[in-house]
């Protein structure tokens, strides 16, 4: 029989790489999306796969509508990548980034045990959780510090699911993703900043890259890689919570480097730090230790950080060209 599978936050990064994963499955894939007046479906098309959704309105600060779209999707399995996912955002909007990464999860979680208890359930939880880190590599075991009003939320959103999965036996399970990026990521996000900036800076379109602090590690994978991760976490007989990392931490700086460096540049020529742009409270570093995800799931990333960026780099150029 054809598997139903529900994707809250489907029009973002994530949402895009996982509907075609599942629709190259045979699944039936339902899209749970905001009404939003700017063309919020690019990536869905850029993956050719637009067509192909069933798209149920609604919001996640919204239980009807969250209800709603569980009762008509029927789901076998329920993804939920919904979120205000831009960190230093969450400062400026906290209330919304709780409601909608941490109430928004309950909604869900709520409708799933009253109208289909049979759904297994994907949680997006973060790195951001472990903020100030108490441990030099990072995983399932590792206390959490958040230092953002998104790490915050995510942190109840994780929570929550635990104790939905623990006092209602539900299949719900968490994927503790670090930082993972694709030519589809926002450019708001940083690494999309910089390899936009690096286009643009080489077609003699922008001067100057402006950044905070550019000294931060990150554990960078690739999007593509990571959503196989999420599918196979409710493929598993026992639900559970899984870091899916990299294990490899680069610093912004080198990043830079990395994606000027495929266009001829010379990055330091062209970055430069603003003090303005720092967080309020910094995560200095992340790096994450994907072992359990190796063990039960058999996951492991295929994509290094410098294929990646230069897959970046080369979408960037293009579309920059066009304009």
């Amino acid at each position: 029989m054809t598997k139903s599978a529900l994707i809250t936050g489907i029009t973002g990064q994530d949402g895009a790489y996982l509907a075609k994963l599942l629709l190259d499955k045979g699944y039936k894939v339902h899209g749970f999306v905001a009404r939003r007046s700017s063309d919020s479906r690019w990536r869905l098309r850029e993956m050719g796969v637009e067509e192909q959704i069933i798209y149920l309105d609604g919001d996640m600060a919204d239980a009807c509508s969250v209800q709603r779209a569980v009762i008509k999707a029927a789901p076998d399995e329920v993804y939920n990548l919904a979120a205000q996912s831009f960190v230093a955002a969450s400062w400026d909007q906290p209330v919304t980034t709780g409601i909608v990464d941490g109430l928004g999860v309950t909604h869900l979680l709520e409708a799933i045990r009253q109208f289909s208890p049979h759904s297994r359930f994907y949680q997006a939880s973060t790195s951001e959780m472990f903020g100030l880190i108490q441990a030099e590599h990072q995983d399932e075991s590792t206390p959490f510090y958040p230092r953002s009003p998104y790490g915050v939320a995510k942190l109840y959103g994780h929570w929550i699911t635990v104790n939905y999965r623990e006092s209602f036996k539900l299949h719900a399970s968490s994927g503790i993703l670090f930082n993972h990026e694709s030519p589809l990521r926002g450019i708001e996000f940083v690494t999309r900043k910089v390899t936009d900036a690096a286009a643009r800076i080489k077609q003699g379109k922008q001067q100057a890259l402006r950044l905070g602090n550019i000294d931060a590690r990150r554990d960078w994978g690739f999007a593509g890689d990571y959503v196989e991760a999420m599918w196979l976490m409710l493929q598993q007989e026992q639900p559970d919570d899984f870091v899916v990392a990299t294990g490899v931490t680069t610093t912004v700086r080198d990043m830079c480097q990395l994606a000027f460096d495929h266009v001829g540049l010379n990055y330091r020529d062209y970055v430069k730090v603003d003090p303005a742009l720092f967080r309020p409270a910094e995560v200095d570093v992340l790096l994450g230790n994907p072992a359990k995800a190796q063990r039960i799931l058999g996951w492991k990333p295929k994509t290094d950080l410098q294929t990646l960026i230069c897959m970046m780099m080369d979408a960037d150029m293009k579309r920059v060209a066009k304009e």
